[in-house]
């Protein structure tokens, strides 16, 4: 007997097989008569069968086109967006690791002007920055999220007493940055707040003297960059491109309405502790640009140098 039959099927055959023996009909006209009955249940079954899928296809078929589609491609399009979204934010930190990190890891680059064209002083004073004492330093643990806006986050308690001085109206100037579309960035000297300005730290020189002044701006990721001189909220992604920054790029200064151009001739990346960066030479006119990196994160600072050009006669 075929197991593989419905067991009701099963069980009505049972019972055929049982009354013909009662009834003592020969068996051959049994098997003949249980094969007609089982091709008989199989063309029903089949028939079911094909009655189901059609009215399965009826069903599909009463459910809008425009559902059908979105059940079939909202799923895809979901991990498109996720996968788009996680490429924005890796896509950028990845760039910086594997362009600009490289670049700033290399030794000093050399100056993209003649030297007839650098305005040097007679060295005053070279501030050296003493080599930090090493030692164990237990690990802090921080309940709270740090907004890296606020300058006063960056530095230790010693650095962000001076960042706290009260600001001078009078003390800023202004940073024109035409290769990363910068017009007309406002610099306080002083202060901590970064949302609405880029900071100067007190105590480095101010533009076209002796020394460098150091210039501190936050950073987000690119996609987020737009540094238009119309947009209220441009100070927190301003210094998100400055790392891209090459040999050779101007930066125009502009402090009390004489105008400053410096020439990018290096950049380098450094720990957040390495407060050296603050450091002046004043045997030379430089500019310094700092800010987060890679951008987006506060793991590390970058550093972009720029030397004072001699106007033109």
């Amino acid at each position: 007997m075929n197991h593989s039959l419905d067991p009701n099927l099963q069980t009505e055959l049972i019972e055929l097989y049982r009354k013909a023996l009662r009834t003592k009909v020969p068996l051959g006209e049994v098997e003949s008569e249980v094969k007609k009955y089982v091709t008989r249940m199989s063309v029903s079954t089949s028939t079911e069968k094909v009655l189901e899928k059609k009215e399965e296809h009826k069903l599909a078929s009463a459910i809008p086109l425009a559902v059908r589609w979105g059940a079939f491609f909202l799923p895809l399009l979901f991990i498109a967006v996720g996968l788009f979204l996680v490429g924005n934010a890796v896509v950028p930190i990845l760039s910086y690791y594997f362009q600009e990190l490289p670049i700033a890891q290399t030794t000093r680059l050399t100056s993209p002007i003649p030297l007839d064209q650098v305005l040097d002083v007679t060295p005053v004073m070279v501030v050296q920055a003493a080599e930090q004492e090493k030692r164990p330093v237990e690990p802090k643990v921080i309940d709270t999220e740090l907004d890296f806006t606020n300058l006063s986050n960056w530095f230790s308690p010693e650095v962000v007493a001076k960042l706290s001085q009260e600001e001078n109206a009078e003390d800023e100037f202004f940073i024109d940055i035409p290769a990363v579309k910068i017009e007309k960035a406002r610099v306080k000297i002083g202060g901590t707040n970064l949302n609405e300005n880029l900071i100067a730290y007190p105590g480095t020189a101010l533009p076209g003297n002796p020394g460098a002044p150091v210039v501190f701006g936050h950073s987000v990721l690119r996609q987020f960059y737009y540094p238009s001189y119309k947009n209220p909220k441009r100070y927190t992604s301003i210094f998100s491109y400055i790392m891209t920054l090459k040999k050779g790029d101007q930066i125009i200064v502009t402090y009390k309405d004489v105008s400053y151009t410096y020439i990018v001739t290096d950049k380098t990346e450094v720990k957040p502790e390495d407060v050296y960066i603050l450091s002046q030479q004043y045997d030379s006119r430089q500019l310094k640009l700092v800010t987060c990196v890679p951008e987006g994160t506060y793991l590390r600072r970058g550093v972009v140098t720029a030397q004072l050009v001699q106007p033109e006669e």
